[in-house]
């Protein structure tokens, strides 16, 4: 059973990770977050949930206006095949999140350690990383420290990683 949004941030409590979380109305896409959230500082992210075609799975974290070239992402990822997004079915079977909810702190979920975790390196850059904790009706704001600290705590060694830029429109 996947951890709640409330069991998730009472795990990072009781493991001494700080967060911050805000209250907000659900948002679905980048767009409403950015017009709903309010002025939660700090980088705030885009997820996505990608497979390659021996279905390995990755979630990939990006800042939120980072432009996505999914065929530049194979190399960095070391994907095999070409890289497609994950089934709403796969997400919640590996990471116990529905769309619109993909975050970071789902590899909480991910006991088994079946996802493969990508961070793109300049989030790491900024003085807190925004994400959802399980739901988007929330944004929990963390240090790149508090969230090496939650991957530490969940088994996860993320792969940090340069986006490679989209191609020209």
């Amino acid at each position: 059973m996947p951890l709640t949004p409330d069991a998730l941030l009472d795990l990072l409590a009781a493991n001494g990770i700080a967060a911050t979380t805000h209250a907000h109305p659900p948002v679905h896409t980048v767009a409403e977050s950015q017009a709903l959230r309010g002025d939660i500082p700090g980088a705030h992210t885009k997820n996505l949930f990608l497979r390659d075609g021996k279905k390995t799975y990755f979630l990939v974290a990006i800042a939120e206006d980072t432009p996505v070239n999914l065929k530049a992402l194979k190399g960095p990822l070391g994907a095999k095949g070409s890289l497609s997004f994950g089934s709403a079915e796969a997400l919640y079977e590996h990471l116990g999140v529905l769309p619109g909810s993909v975050t970071l702190l789902a590899a909480a979920n991910d006991a088994a350690g079946l996802v493969t975790i990508a961070i793109d390196a300049a989030l790491l850059k900024a003085e807190a990383v925004c994400c959802h904790p399980l739901t988007n009706e929330r944004t929990t704001s963390l240090t790149p420290q508090a969230l090496d600290a939650f991957f530490r705590l969940t088994g996860h060694e993320p792969l940090v990683i340069d986006i490679p830029p989209a191609p020209e429109a």
